[in-house]
């Protein structure tokens, strides 16, 4: 008898001791629910003097003239230890960038839209492996490449075999492509538009176009999540931009993100440069739709797939409300079972370029393949804009990191060696 009495409160106190750390662990998850400033990165177990090469790096980086500018964001279990500006919003004016500034984010878009569609997914509106024609009846009869006419640049297609789907949608399999060579013919912009239209008149255009693909058939990225924008506004039946205010940045707390800058916001917009492959200098770049976008012209046009702009602590705190399983501001978002199904792979064998990653729904997922070429975890999960911004989630560190700068042609190398600096701070 005294030996099961010693075997049950043996097991008791495993009982007591795991609920405690439940509890510890639910409490830490609760701190991360906000940022927090001002501590020294030795508290989120980062290293002081390895953290500072990020300042040498990017100091040189500007000042050697790759880049106008650079914002850095970096946070583990919820505590920011790296959050600088270097270099200038306005080369010309010498205007310094600040760390409030605002910076085109491009396809960044793309997976605040897939979450934002994935809100109406948890209330039961639609199923992933829906015909994406259910919703949007001009899908009904999608029609596949087969070759391009040389004589009028038209082109033969044959109807699609398989239905296109909202999942096929979400993890770029649905052969809606951005290097589409009848985009321009159809006046089909690739990211936005100074023009009075809406993403209905695009979508509809799209259409009507053949796909490169079957849908399923290959991983091809491209212009699908400016066809979810639309789907969430025929579903929930509101404008996009009203869409992502009431159910992703207002709960958030991103009070700086948008298609469209309010005018008392427009100043802080940062300026977009071109780096000349020939000389390597920067100058102002002279797409006007690319430079002016967020501030001028129509303002109609509501691209899911690259259209909006916004600070690096507001797309801080959405990384963030992923890596807490779906949960920021003392809000839930999404649950933590669907950030589980957004974070696994969707693509089957299928790749994502040379690293050989994969994709889920709205973020490419290193591998261990990705990660044996840099630093990193599997499972870790990012996206970048063509702009130059990119970031990184990984629950495994319990870490995230933005990289913020505004200049094309897109810079990969800036973006793996900052990746490399940050994670070679870690103790």
């Amino acid at each position: 008898m005294r030996t099961n009495r010693i075997i049950s409160l043996f097991i008791i106190g495993i009982f007591l001791n795991l609920s405690i750390l439940a509890q510890s662990q639910h409490a830490d998850k609760a701190i991360s629910s906000s940022f927090v400033y001002n501590i020294k990165p030795e508290d989120a177990g980062i290293s002081s003097e390895r953290l500072a090469r990020i300042d040498t790096f990017m100091a040189a980086f500007v000042r050697d003239g790759y880049a106008p500018n650079v914002v850095t964001f970096v946070a583990r279990h919820g505590k920011v230890v790296h959050n600088k500006a270097y270099g200038w919003k306005n080369m010309e004016n010498k205007i310094p960038v600040k760390t409030d500034d605002i910076f085109r984010i491009a396809s960044q878009s793309k997976a605040i839209v897939t979450v934002a569609l994935m809100t109406l997914y948890e209330e039961g509106k639609f199923l992933l492996d829906e015909p994406v024609a259910n919703y949007i009846p001009e899908f009904k009869n999608i029609q596949v490449l087969d070759s391009i006419s040389k004589k009028d640049t038209g082109f033969y297609a044959h109807p699609a075999k398989k239905v296109l789907t909202i999942r096929n949608l979400l993890n770029h399999t649905s052969g809606i492509t951005y290097e589409n060579p009848f985009y321009e013919k159809a006046k089909i912009p690739y990211y936005n538009s100074l023009d009075p239209i809406t993403i209905k008149d695009v979508v509809k255009k799209l259409s009507s176009l053949p796909l490169k693909h079957e849908p399923g058939g290959a991983y091809t990225y491209g212009m699908s999540i400016d066809v979810v924008g639309y789907l969430i506004e025929i579903i929930s039946g509101k404008p996009l931009d009203k869409f992502l205010k009431e159910r992703v940045f207002d709960p958030i707390g991103m009070k700086d993100s948008y298609f469209y800058l309010p005018d008392n916001k427009a100043e802080r917009l940062v300026t977009l440069y071109f780096r000349d492959q020939t000389d390597g200098k920067l100058i102002f770049h002279r797409n006007n739709a690319y430079q002016t976008y967020p501030v001028a012209g129509a303002r109609t046009y509501f691209s899911g797939g690259a259209g909006l702009c916004g600070t690096i602590e507001d797309y801080a705190k959405f990384c963030q409300m992923m890596l807490n399983g779906g949960t920021f501001n003392g809000k839930q978002i999404i649950s933590r079972k669907t950030v589980d199904l957004m974070t696994t792979n969707q693509i089957g064998d299928f790749e994502v370029g040379d690293t050989r990653d994969k994709f889920g729904l709205g973020f490419e997922i290193y591998t261990n393949n990705g990660v044996a070429k840099l630093p990193g975890s599997a499972g870790a999960y990012r996206w970048g804009g063509m702009y130059c911004t990119d970031y990184i989630i990984d629950p495994i560190e319990d870490i995230i990191m933005l990289f913020y700068t505004n200049v094309l042609p897109f810079d990969n190398t800036a973006h793996a060696k900052f990746r490399t600096l940050v994670y070679q701070s870690l103790k």
